[in-house]
């Protein structure tokens, strides 16, 4: 499968309605969002903003599908939105969306009592995200290639098994277990961390120093091994991890079981979800329609993202996947309001070693 190609992407129109058809536009896109049925005259003349006949109404609708906003799916139905039309409403939103104190609430204790280690809250992200929005939601966390080293400590845990521990800038862990020797002892260990937090901190997880001998060979020892294991995080640490929350809410937002095949497929596939969702960023969207993302298998996707940070630069990215059928104000208030508090979350130092597992 290929990543998405932003030389496909639909250019973007800037056209603009007259008030009456947008006003109409928007309340057949708000109806339609809410029922998945054709919207007639009749529904667009009750809603707020609309204060013309229907027969006027009627005449705007043709209007709007003979531009490419609206298409009728059948004859004598009512129309549904085109990418055009979903677009057009995004970029023109007259009430922005936000979250219900009972969501905001429900973000902001999230983040207060989360604990453990960072990739485990990340996939806890993404199930958040997801609950708040019924969508099947994406969490891609900073890769480590620029974090560097916090600390180093190692811990015995038995007499022949030790863990090594490394806390990077970003706030990830590292912990990787080593077997030492039955003669090495606490005060081995304890001078083992201090040559290893000597010769690491500062320095980037894929670049590490050689440990300059001790002159105790136990001790030497410690840190060659420790070295070796922490080799292998070095070497995957320009991968983002990647967490998918939700991804059954999916069944229930397409008509065809083709569709959410195809979807799910393509979320198993981490390197494509992290360039999808970085180039939506890179294009200066935070809503892609339909064929704007430049992925034709998600053609009849919204995809929903906003940035995350660290440090002042971006690390990462929250996004919502589902039909072009979105609630997009609903969407785009739930990726902003945890992205940002993700953000904040990562630039704190609260990360507890022991919330991660151990990889041997």
């Amino acid at each position: 499968m290929t990543a998405p190609d932003p030389t496909h992407r639909a250019p973007r129109e800037p056209e603009e309605l007259d008030s009456r058809k947008a006003a109409i536009l928007e309340a057949i896109v708000t109806e339609y969002i809410g029922t998945a049925q054709p919207v007639g005259s009749s529904h667009v003349a009750q809603a707020s903003g609309v204060s013309v006949s229907s027969a006027t109404i009627r005449s705007e609708m043709v209007a709007l599908e003979r531009d490419g906003y609206l298409v009728q799916p059948h004859t004598s139905a009512g129309r549904i939105p085109t990418d055009k039309g979903y677009r057009f409403f995004v970029d023109h939103l007259s009430t922005p969306g936000a979250l219900g104190p009972a969501q905001r609430q429900k973000v902001s204790s999230f983040f207060t009592q989360a604990q453990g280690g960072i990739e485990d809250m990340l996939e806890r992200t993404s199930s958040l995200l997801s609950d708040l929005t019924s969508y099947a939601a994406v969490v891609v966390g900073p890769s480590h290639e620029q974090a560097t080293v916090r600390s180093v400590q190692v811990v015995g845990l038995s007499a022949v098994r030790a863990t090594v521990v490394v806390v990077l800038s970003d706030g990830a862990v590292e912990s990787r277990t080593i077997e030492i020797a039955e003669t090495v002892g606490s005060d081995d260990l304890h001078a083992a961390t201090s040559a290893l937090d000597g010769a690491w901190t500062g320095t980037a997880l894929h670049d590490l120093d050689a440990v300059p001998p001790t002159g105790d060979p136990e001790v030497d020892a410690v840190c060659a091994r420790a070295a070796e294991a922490i080799a292998g995080a070095g070497r995957s640490s320009d991968h983002e991890p990647v967490f998918v929350g939700g991804p059954s809410r999916l069944a229930g937002s397409f008509d065809a079981i083709e569709t959410v095949r195809g979807v799910l497929s393509i979320l198993e596939q981490e390197l494509v979800v992290v360039s999808l969702l970085r180039d939506v960023l890179e294009s200066g969207l935070s809503v892609a329609i339909g064929s704007e993302h430049g992925f034709e298998p998600l053609a009849s996707c919204a995809v929903v993202v906003a940035p995350v940070h660290l440090e002042g630069q971006q690390a990462g990215a929250v996004g919502l996947l589902g039909p072009t059928r979105m609630n997009y104000p609903a969407a785009m208030a739930a990726a902003e309001v945890v992205g940002r508090h993700l953000s904040r979350h990562l630039g704190e130092d609260h990360f507890d070693p022991e919330g991660t597992s151990d990889a041997s």
